[in-house]
């Protein structure tokens, strides 16, 4: 093979179409370069949440927050569906991630002062993960030209959207792309349920499954950051205040042992209905965990208080809350669930009940060493009522590594 020929190999070799699942691929190191923006644009929305907690700047984070992991689903999908070892793909990924980077420059005043250049910089992104998925429709077959085409145009009109919210103002901005964000998802939810499973060309694989586990591990890493902000803001510290900021860092650990032990890398059943909400379930868990990291701050500051400051006891224990029920719907689409009934029914009760009791903990507000330990408590019953329900059924929880 020339040079000349296999440069064109190499970079203009069209992606692969609908239906060619690669079922034993693993996540590459471009892959994990590529998520490693992403940790960059969460930091930078979570803090300016723990700078102001208030119902409003949780709206802010939970909507920007919606826009981000779009992006991520987008460009981790594409590879996941579509990409090759090869030059074009690694030029496309490296494409977003430039875009991405220029991104997180306005990302922490996205809803604010910078809101114009963060839909216009949105906007190219998009306009990148639209030129890749029309390759793919190029050269797609008939079976899956018409879902091709309605994602495409559902891209399209997000595109005109944040495009016509860079001149709005701040509440007229915020609505336009909480609408993106609600439409792109329910577009697809729609899709998928109203298409039979062998028209879809989607298929869960455990590298799909590693993917969200990563990102999961990106919002993770947001709560040890809120931590130490949180400490490192306090001139004189004490006793109360470290204890405190190793109580909530003790979250991120249930979180962790939760989820990892249980729902990470497990694949759903491979109907339409329980693919795409095992696809979706993963954003409100990714929100609730970087929602965590960004009341860790204020939770510390607060340490010396009689009692957690509302906002802070509700952004916390609420954060605690929408997991564990987002825990609870993905876990009862998961094709273990049925084969191991004994284990994941018992335990989709338990998560809710947990919620509920976290709830009850926000509402009452008790001192912020007292909230942390009572969330922590919680986590550590749920974990343990699984724990028990594992030995009982015989199954051994894979090492999440």
């Amino acid at each position: 093979m020339t040079l000349r020929a296999g440069l064109r190999r190499w970079f203009l070799q069209p992606p692969r179409p609908h239906g060619e699942v690669i079922e034993d691929r693993t996540v590459s190191f471009l892959e994990l370069f590529y998520d490693l923006v992403y940790v960059v644009l969460v930091a930078q929305i979570a803090h300016t949440l723990a700078e102001h907690v208030s119902w409003s700047g949780v709206l802010d984070f939970a909507v920007v927050f919606g826009l981000i992991w779009i992006g991520w689903f987008n460009g981790t999908q594409f590879h996941e569906l579509h990409g090759r070892q090869d030059g074009r793909n690694r030029s496309f990924i490296f494409l977003q991630m430039g875009i991405l980077t220029v991104l997180a420059v306005f990302a922490a005043h996205a809803t604010t002062t910078d809101g114009e250049q963060f839909a216009l910089t949105y906007a190219a992104l998009l306009s990148v993960l639209v030129w890749q998925w029309a390759s793919v429709y190029r050269t797609d077959a008939a079976q899956y030209r018409p879902g091709a085409l309605r994602y495409l145009a559902g891209l399209v009109v997000s595109i005109g959207a944040v495009l016509a919210s860079s001149g709005m103002g701040h509440s007229g901005r915020l609505a336009v792309w909480a609408a993106v964000v609600v439409g792109s998802i329910a577009l697809v939810v729609v899709y998928m349920l109203r298409t039979p499973d062998d028209s879809l060309g989607i298929r869960a694989t455990a590298s799909m499954a590693e993917r969200y586990g990563l990102f999961i591990i990106i919002v993770l890493g947001e709560v040890v950051f809120g931590v130490v902000d949180g400490l490192r803001a306090v001139e004189d510290l004490d006793f109360r205040t470290v204890a405190t900021g190793v109580l909530g860092l003790c979250i991120a650990f249930g979180f962790w042992w939760t989820y990892f032990d249980y729902v990470g890398r497990r694949l759903p059943r491979q109907d339409g209905g329980s693919l795409v909400l095992w696809l979706y379930s993963q954003l409100p868990i990714a929100l609730a965990v970087g929602a965590a990291g960004a009341g860790m701050v204020s939770l510390i500051e607060h340490a010396a208080d009689a009692r957690t400051p509302e906002p802070s006891s509700w952004l916390l224990a609420g954060s605690v809350a929408a997991l564990l029920i987002a825990l609870a719907a993905t876990i009862a689409v998961l094709a273990d669930y049925r084969r191991l009934a004994g284990l994941y029914r018992p335990l989709t009760a338990a998560l809710l009940l947990g919620a509920a009791a976290a709830l009850a903990v926000g509402w009452a507000r008790p001192a912020p060493w007292l909230l942390a330990t009572l969330l922590d408590l919680i986590l550590v019953a749920i974990w343990s009522f699984a724990f028990a329900r594992t030995l009982r059924t015989t199954v051994v929880a894979p090492e999440p590594g």
